[in-house]
C-alpha cells in the first residue's frame, strides 16, 4: 500500500482536475491538476480469494489526495485491472509524480501487506428482523464469552472481501448498468486492530501467554505498534469501501466513504 505501482511508461499518470477539490484550511486549488497517489496494489498470487476479471492478475487503486465536496469529503479514486505479463512486456514507469498539494489524511505511508484469511459475518448489514430474532443468542454470547457480537462479527480494517466495516449506516450501491447490488471488493480504512480478535497472530505480544489470554483480549507487540498500517486518518477514522459488479462485462466499480 502506498508504494510505487507497476505502471506502463507510455500510459499517462492519472491527474485530478475536479473544480471543487481542496485541502482544508488552505486556499482553493481550483481546477489545477493534482497528481493522484498510489494507494493499493495487489497481485492475484498474493490474494487467492480475490476474483480477478479474465486476463488480469493485478489490481491497482489510486486517488486524488484532496477533499471533494461532491463526494462526502472523500478522496477521488481510480481503479485499474491489469495483466502483469502485458504490462512488463514493455517499458514501465519509474517513480510516480508527487502531488503539489495534498491532505495528509489521504496520503498513505508505503507499507507491505501480509494477507491473513478470516471469516466475517454481517454486522450492521444483518437482514432486517434477523438481529431481533438473534438478540437472545447475542446476550448469551456476551455473558459467556465476554464480548459483543457487533464488536467481532466484522473487522474494521483494510481488507479484501468480507463485509464493509461501516462507521455509519450501510450504504450498499446498486450497479448503474444492471441494477443489481454490487459486491464489496475491498476496504481501505484508517483503523488497524492493535487488540482483540482481529489482531493477526504474528502481531501479538510474544510476552503474553496465548494459552491463557482469550483471542478477543489479545494485545499487540508494543515494539511493532508504530509500524502498523498506512498511517492515514481518512477524515475522522473513516473508510473507503470499493464495490464491483461481476454481472456486467466490464466489471464496473464504485465506492463509498464514511467516517
Amino acid at each position: 500500500m502506498g508504494g510505487p505501482l507497476l505502471w506502463p511508461a507510455d500510459e499517462p499518470w492519472p491527474m485530478c482536475a475536479e473544480p471543487d477539490h481542496y485541502k482544508p484550511l488552505d486556499a482553493p486549488v481550483g481546477p489545477e491538476p493534482v497528481a493522484m497517489v498510489p494507494v493499493v496494489q495487489l497481485y492475484a498470487r498474493d490474494v487467492p480469494g480475490l476474483v480477478f476479471p479474465p486476463g488480469t492478475d493485478l489490481l491497482q487503486i489510486l486517488w486524488c489526495p484532496l477533499v471533494h465536496e461532491d463526494d462526502r469529503y472523500a478522496a477521488n479514486p481510480r481503479l485499474h485491472w491489469r495483466s502483469t505479463a502485458l504490462t512488463t512486456a514493455g517499458p514501465v514507469a519509474g517513480e510516480p509524480p508527487r502531488p503539489h498539494t495534498a491532505e495528509a489524511d489521504y496520503l498513505p505511508r508505503p507499507c507491505t501487506v501480509s494477507p491473513t484469511q478470516a471469516v466475517e459475518y454481517p454486522n450492521w448489514d444483518l437482514p432486517e428482523g434477523l438481529g431481533n430474532l438473534l438478540d437472545e443468542r447475542f446476550e448469551d454470547l456476551k455473558e459467556v464469552q465476554g464480548y459483543d457480537y457487533f464488536e467481532v462479527a466484522t473487522t474494521q480494517q483494510s481488507k479484501v472481501g468480507g463485509y464493509p466495516g461501516w462507521t455509519q449506516q450501510p450504504d450498499w450501491p446498486d450497479c448503474a448498468g444492471c441494477g443489481t447490488r454490487m459486491e464489496h471488493l475491498l476496504s481501505v480504512t484508517a483503523t488497524e486492530p492493535d487488540t482483540g480478535r482481529w489482531l493477526p497472530l504474528a502481531d501479538r505480544d510474544p510476552h503474553r501467554d496465548g494459552a491463557t489470554v482469550p483471542s478477543w483480549r489479545a494485545e499487540a507487540d508494543p515494539a511493532t505498534l508504530d509500524t502498523f498500517g498506512h498511517d492515514m486518518c481518512l477524515g475522522d477514522l473513516g473508510g473507503m469501501y470499493f464495490f464491483v459488479c461481476r454481472t456486467c462485462p466490464d466489471t464496473p466499480y464504485t465506492h463509498r466513504y464514511d467516517c
